[in-house]
């Protein structure tokens, strides 16, 4: 499932999973096997996988809105300066939220590492929060006519 983030500041992040990642490699893959076989063509003709579909979806409905797009890659786990800078909150602000346990971790010898899926789908859960305190706000500025 493609997940799109949209931060306040404008950012759009949209976050892969290894399905949509092994669809657009072998997307990749074909594009590469036609430009062999005709470098000279000014086309190239793919079917979108169903897999990349949400993903490509996300990536034109962006565009279309003249949102800011930057593509990167993060591995799958992450070292807590990363996570944190991710969450845009301090690094021991992070470890509170490890060891309370809202964030799961793992060690690797002395280290702490966070899955990657695991920092998402807490900046998703923290914006959808936010959303709803905003909505709630809303309706009370509405019901007290402020």
């Amino acid at each position: 499932m493609t997940t799109t983030l949209r931060a306040a500041d404008g950012r759009v992040e949209i976050a892969t999973n290894s399905t949509e990642r092994t669809a657009a490699g072998t997307a990749i893959a074909e594009i590469l096997g036609q430009k062999k076989a005709a470098p000279d063509a000014t086309q190239v003709r793919i079917t979108i996988p169903a897999e990349l579909e949400a993903l490509v979806m996300a990536v034109l409905e962006s565009v279309a809105k003249g949102e800011r797009i930057s593509v990167g890659s993060l591995p799958e786990t992450l070292t807590t300066s990363v996570a944190a800078d991710q969450l845009g909150i301090s690094r021991p602000t992070l470890m509170k939220l490890i060891a309370s346990g809202e964030l799961p971790s793992q060690k690797v010898g002395t280290h702490t590492r966070i899955r990657t899926e695991d920092v998402i789908a807490f900046r998703r859960a923290r914006l959808e929060r936010q959303a709803r305190a905003l909505d709630e706000l809303r309706q009370l500025d509405d019901q007290w006519g402020l």
